[in-house]
């Protein structure tokens, strides 16, 4: 491994550069979105007032309308698949 030939060493290198250019250009983006007040707080500082984002949503009915949806979807295919 240590005495390659030298053309691979320059491919081998010319990929490194790739994948290291691609890294950088997916990974620098991500340092500007640290820029985000902490949960709770505005940016300057001060803490949120007012009701909390979403208005208090009763997340069970919400999952008892996905699952019966689901069930819907699934007695449907079974139909579906039966009347053929």
């Amino acid at each position: 491994m240590l005495f390659q030939h030298p053309e691979k060493r320059k491919i081998m290198k010319k990929r490194i550069v790739k994948i290291s250019a691609i890294a950088l250009l997916v990974a620098l983006p991500t340092l500007f979105t640290l820029a985000q007040p902490q949960p709770g707080q505005n940016a300057g500082g001060g803490a949120v007032t007012g009701g909390p984002i979403g208005g208090n949503a009763p997340v069970g009915s919400g999952l008892a309308l996905l699952i019966t949806l689901g069930a819907v979807w699934a007695g449907k295919r079974t139909y579906d698949a039966h009347r053929l």
